[in-house]
């Protein structure tokens, strides 16, 4: 590869801009550490005063739409300019549920619930008492709206649509900008429009990113402690996170159809073989009931749990963080499976996307955190109190060892917790890399670089304090206001491409040549 090559590909304008920003962040925590903190924070509680409804509104309207054209006569449109997938089912589904997941299928998918069932929501029913058996589906069915089908929706399920046939039919660049390529026609390929949506997406992603990295730091040294006692120190979360992305890195040269492939398929095979030992050895009945009942809490009030407005504070902190964090990753996630999608329908996508990786999230959280409830209600404190004084990982750990053959269910979970974040990692660096040079297969040496920096600025931070972590996971959800604006669009544009691609394919009559030959 020429040295000129990746120079030639790069989008300057938007590389330069998202790492100047980023830079700055980085400065600005080291010399204002609380000053940084509290703006940043400042911006996360306007976020979610001025755009919270909007938030849940947008999921809502997008879940509609794609559950429309997925079940109509709009579902058998093929995307991506070719007549079959270029990607097996298995390893395509793998990809787009371990990415959308990430780390949170571990420390949230144990701690979420057990919040929740401390403390009920106030989107439920105000008589149910908190650490009741009542409490146990209510907490439950608020975890599965966090992850649920119209968080997932804005993933991909839909707007992959417009990025698909942009790149593939229309011959755009693969940039976050195709999202406004029905608004705005071809030029906002070359105008600066397009250059700052590029760079509110990327920033998006990459500070959910970094936070998701520093903030693998600090719990996996929690973790490497307890379970081996080995010092919690600063050495050992940063040596944590430099053999984390000494992995990525890896993996990050291999490109998508092996590295990520790989980490995705092995991500799925240990996750399903720790679920089966939950379910098989552990409090299975107990889950399964758990499940169900849940599921039934959660259908049946679905809409009025999603569009609960009584306690902004609360809604902040639980529901719209995790609605922002969706709406913040959602265009490069989008991207994502635009890339890996090719050649699959819109009824296929929509029900990967919004309702299989929904519900396999529903599942999970169900074998993980059901049985962090099934040992807090056999004896108090036994899962909170570890939760409460040493945050996540403790509650994932005093599960695991509250399991037949604990250390060993420990060691599986410490692990699956690593291949997450890497695969997290990984395709984030792929999905950043494709937006700042437009290639579906970026140049390996573009990939890398975000690796490195994603890397670097984590370590930064910690180095710093938790709470810069903290302040740049807050981020998200302020980057979350711009993209969610440049979001909104697809809700009617995603159907009128639908539409054409649709006559294009002979699924539908052409309604407008057919009045013009009446005529």
């Amino acid at each position: 590869m020429k040295d000129s090559y990746w120079k030639d590909k790069l989008d300057w304008p938007v590389f330069l801009i998202s790492g100047g920003i980023l830079v700055l962040f980085v400065i600005m925590s080291s010399l204002f550490t609380k000053a940084t903190s509290n703006f940043v924070h400042k911006g996360f509680e306007l976020s979610i005063t001025y755009f919270g409804a909007f938030w849940q509104v947008l999921l809502l309207a997008t879940f509609a739409v794609g559950l429309f054209l997925a079940f109509s006569k709009y579902g058998r449109v093929r995307l991506g300019n070719v007549s079959e997938p270029e990607m097996g089912y298995f390893r395509w589904a793998a990809i787009v549920i371990t990415s959308g997941l990430g780390a949170g299928a571990i420390f949230w998918a144990a701690a979420e619930p057990m919040y929740y069932f401390m403390d009920v929501p106030p989107t439920m029913d105000s008589s149910i008492q908190d650490k009741s058996t009542a409490a146990i589906p209510a907490a439950m069915a608020q975890s599965f709206t966090s992850w649920g089908f119209t968080a997932w929706a804005v993933y991909g399920a839909v707007s992959g649509i417009i990025i698909m046939y942009a790149h593939y039919n229309k011959g755009m660049k693969m940039r976050p900008r195709t999202l406004l390529y029905p608004v705005f026609g071809q030029k906002i390929e070359n105008n600066k429009t397009g250059s700052i949506i590029d760079v509110f997406c990327i920033l998006g992603a990459v500070a959910g990113t970094i936070g998701t990295i520093g903030f693998f730091g600090f719990q996996f040294s929690y973790w490497l402690h307890s379970i081996f006692g080995i010092p919690d120190s600063l050495i050992t979360q940063v040596l944590s996170v430099g053999g984390l992305m000494i992995i990525v890195t890896i993996s990050a040269t291999t490109g998508i159809d092996k590295g990520i492939q790989f980490l995705s398929k092995l991500n799925v095979w240990l996750a399903l073989a720790v679920a089966a030992f939950i379910l098989l050895i552990g409090p299975g009945r107990f889950i399964i009931d758990t499940l169900l009942n849940s599921y039934g809490v959660y259908l049946t009030h679905f809409l009025e749990i999603s569009t609960f407005r009584g306690d902004d504070k609360w809604a902040g902190s639980w529901m719209l963080f995790f609605f922002g964090w969706f709406i913040g990753y959602g265009p490069l996630m989008g991207m994502l499976v635009a890339r890996v999608s090719r050649g699959r329908t819109i009824r296929e996508i929509f029900i990967l996307v919004s309702i299989v990786a929904a519900v396999v999230s529903h599942l999970w959280f169900s074998i993980l955190g059901g049985s962090g409830l099934f040992y807090e209600t056999k004896n108090s404190g036994a899962i909170s109190g570890p939760l409460s004084d040493n945050g996540l990982p403790a509650a994932v750990i005093s599960i695991a060892t509250n399991l037949p053959l604990g250390t060993i269910l420990v060691v599986a979970i410490l692990l699956l917790t690593l291949i997450f974040v890497i695969t997290t990692a990984d395709t984030m660096s792929y999905s950043i890399s494709m937006s700042v040079t437009g290639e579906g297969d970026p140049p390996k040496v573009i990939r890398l670089f975000w690796v490195v920096i994603m890397a670097v600025i984590s370590i930064i931070l910690i180095n710093i304090g938790e709470g810069s972590i903290d302040a740049i996971q807050s981020f998200i959800i302020v980057t979350a206001v711009p993209i969610s604006i440049i979001m909104l669009p697809v809700v009617w544009t995603a159907p009128k491409i639908a539409h054409d691609l649709a006559v294009k394919q002979n699924i539908v009559e052409d309604k407008s040549k057919e009045k013009a030959d009446h005529n």
